[in-house]
């Protein structure tokens, strides 16, 4: 019987990160679930710890990617379960009843079910929340206002789930998130209690503006190019509070 969640994790020489996200799925009180591991072919312990871990329906698969969109299309591929998952490595399952809660909210089939999202750092304690909350009700326009789920806390059905384009290098899952709520008839909202744990610690914003760009112009193809402008524009104040707090840059 196929399982309710696949929580697809992709790696590469993540061996320095990876134990947190293993132990979360492992200590789960629901066991309704499979972990993909998608690994790019790592050369440091990375594999030596997955299999080590403590998980029943744990399933590895390591070769050469193209890079972590790829790698994800490898995930949804293989996946069997009812809802997709991605967990980073270095991310984590924020406590031990996250899927127990999930499979609640899963039961009325809905086509995402999303939560809020806190930051720990590298000894995993929390520092704070995201930049951005997620909202209530959740729609495609929703991503008008920028990532406002946390790609992590945004699981789906996979009946929705498209591959991620691989033209966009740095916001594939921005578009990917877009394109799911345009075709979801309902979405469950986890409620105010964080889903997932996020690693503050080694963001970069070395691709920020890049990045930005390439948000953009997901915008102008989902929104419209007056609009995507508009709402660009209004971002400026958002950015520079945030650069001006020392803030990092947060999915």
């Amino acid at each position: 019987m196929d399982p309710l969640f696949s929580i697809i994790t992709v790696t590469w020489n993540a061996a320095a990160v990876i134990a947190p996200t293993l132990l979360s799925v492992q200590r789960q009180t629901s066991s309704d679930y499979e972990m993909l591991i998608i690994d790019g072919a790592s050369t440091d312990d990375t594999l030596s710890i997955v299999r080590q871990a403590s998980i029943a329906a744990l399933r590895i698969f390591s070769e050469p990617d193209k890079g972590l969109y790829d790698a994800m299309n490898k995930g949804i591929a293989r996946a069997r379960g009812r809802y997709i998952m991605f967990l980073n490595a270095g991310d984590a399952l924020a406590d031990a009843a996250v899927l127990a809660r999930l499979a609640l909210l899963a039961a009325d089939g809905p086509g995402v079910i999303y939560g809020q999202t806190q930051l720990v750092n590298a000894q995993r304690a929390v520092v704070g929340q995201r930049h951005l909350t997620a909202p209530k009700r959740l729609d495609a326009d929703s991503f008008l206002n920028g990532m406002v789920v946390c790609h992590q806390a945004f699981v789906v059905r996979r009946d929705l789930v498209p591959q991620y384009d691989l033209q966009y290098r740095l916001s594939a899952d921005y578009d990917w998130c877009i394109r799911v709520l345009e075709k979801s008839p309902a979405n469950a909202y986890a409620g105010s209690t964080p889903i997932i744990s996020y690693l503050a610690d080694g963001m970069t914003t070395r691709h920020h503006r890049a990045s930005l760009w390439e948000r953009y112009r997901i915008m102008c193809r989902h929104y419209g190019t007056l609009k995507a402008t508009i709402v660009h524009v209004g971002f400026i104040p958002r950015y520079l509070k945030r650069r001006l707090a020392g803030g990092p840059n947060k999915q």
